[in-house]
């Protein structure tokens, strides 16, 4: 596919790996702090039905739960057929949303949580409209009630979800997030202490002025169409969803797949979030991302062996048989 603008932005990747953070509100901490804090409050009431007793070695059930604004979420949850569960984990999606859960995940000893964020996938509302083009833009000009603030809410909401299920998880829980739920991602993981490990795959979110700056396709695109003619309010509330201002205060280690090549996420944007990670973090570089190229397999399997290793540390002692 061509592109009418250079999807590597000119950035060479000594030149990805010194992106820094662009300057932060001064109440940044606060704004999200008060808000964790608010969601941790809330009974998620998660309420399960079985779909299929075993689909490729998984026991598959909708999942539904009650986020902030009383929304309701729904998603998937496996649960292997057999064995001792030891870990949890939540995995996040794409903007495309999610039409069912990933079975090739490499974690047969572990619950997977697959929640559709507000108004995607199974969340979706007549409401808000599930297009990216226009979900990333829903209530873009009001910093409390942005629909990204509401997605990181989701998060949080699933993490209390996977733990009133499964109590004796706590201490074991992971992350797995690609492009829209990477950036999610980084903005939940930076408050959110329940969970021990992270992946954040082509995050989005990152260093927001240059996400306004650089020729992007996708929902990028339809921000920065926003932003011409909203500039002073835009930037206002997007300084608040920062996911590389976010990744400065994630404490646990951290996996990041970046991309050199990405028409969807700027690179300099995903490489920012990766850059401020101030703890102990890994980095697999992709070739591309949002981008079919011809070693993608080859790297798709080398990145789920990074995982497999990277996530093993999860596993508990006070496991549970089922």
């Amino acid at each position: 596919m061509e592109y009418d603008f250079d999807p590597t932005y000119g950035y060479t990747l000594p030149q990805l790996l010194a992106v820094t953070t662009p300057k932060e509100p001064k109440d940044f901490d606060d704004f999200w702090q008060q808000r964790y804090r608010k969601a941790l409050a809330l009974d998620p009431q998660p309420h399960t039905q079985i779909i299929s007793e075993d689909r490729l070695g998984w026991r598959v059930f909708d999942i539904r739960y009650t986020s902030t604004d009383r929304f309701p979420i729904r998603g998937w949850l496996l649960l292997p057929t057999s064995g001792i569960i030891k870990r949890g984990f939540i995995v996040g999606h794409g903007y495309g949303g999610r039409d069912g859960p990933d079975f090739h995940l490499p974690f047969n000893d572990a619950a997977l949580l697959f929640p559709c964020f507000r108004g995607l996938g199974l969340s979706a509302q007549p409401a808000i409209s599930s297009e990216p083009y226009w979900h990333v833009l829903h209530n873009i000009n009001q910093k409390d009630r942005y629909i990204l603030g509401g997605c990181v809410e989701d998060l949080w909401l699933a993490v209390s979800a996977l733990l009133s299920l499964f109590p004796q998880m706590a201490g074991h829980l992971g992350y797995l997030g690609i492009s829209f739920g990477g950036g999610i991602g980084a903005l939940a993981l930076a408050w959110e202490s329940r969970i021990s490990r992270g992946h954040l795959n082509t995050p989005t979110f990152g260093h927001q002025p240059l996400r306004l700056r650089l020729a992007s396709n996708g929902s990028a695109h339809s921000v920065q169409q926003y932003y011409c003619s909203h500039k002073k309010q835009t930037l206002k509330v997007l300084r608040y969803y920062d996911a590389a201002l976010a990744a400065k205060r994630i404490a646990m280690p951290i996996h990041c797949a970046c991309a050199k090549f990405d028409p969807c996420v700027a690179p300099p944007g995903q490489f920012a979030i990766y850059n401020a990670l101030p703890g102990e973090k890994q980095l697999y570089i992709l070739e591309a991302g949002h981008h079919n190229y011809p070693n993608q397999l080859q790297q798709e399997h080398e990145l789920i062996h990074e995982l497999e290793v990277f996530f093993a540390p999860l596993g508990v002692a006070d496991s549970q048989e089922i």
